[in-house]
């Protein structure tokens, strides 16, 4: 039975994650998401189970409402930076979930390493 693009996306997405569970001590967790209509990036606390800081090109601020190309994923990793360095974070672990790395979430995590954010 072939496997579809979904189940190839969720293992994926699994074994990404529990690669990062595996080396995670210390570390925040940077989650990407990209559905085909925008990119949204979340610093996350594992141990606390918290979310510390978020952007999206969802946010009216960024002036990218509804892109989702490689130049909007650009400005979310700039704002995501931005943001996580302002809350005192400097290191984090990138986590891509089920999405390749090329493309949108490459631009993303360049975006993010420029800014300030050691991934």
């Amino acid at each position: 039975m072939a496997n579809s693009k979904r189940t190839l996306f969720l293992k994926r997405r699994l074994r990404v994650r529990n690669k990062l569970r595996k080396v995670n001590t210390d570390k925040m967790r940077l989650s990407v998401h990209r559905s085909n209509k925008n990119i949204s990036v979340q610093l996350i606390d594992d141990v606390n189970g918290v979310t510390l800081v978020s952007a999206s090109s969802m946010e009216k601020d960024l002036g990218i409402v509804g892109k989702n190309n490689i130049e909007a994923a650009t400005k979310v990793g700039a704002a995501i930076a931005e943001r996580a360095v302002k809350a005192g974070v400097t290191e984090a672990y990138f986590d891509r979930g089920g999405f390749l790395f090329h493309g949108k979430v490459k631009a993303l995590a360049d975006a993010a390493r420029e800014g300030g954010l050691k991934i």
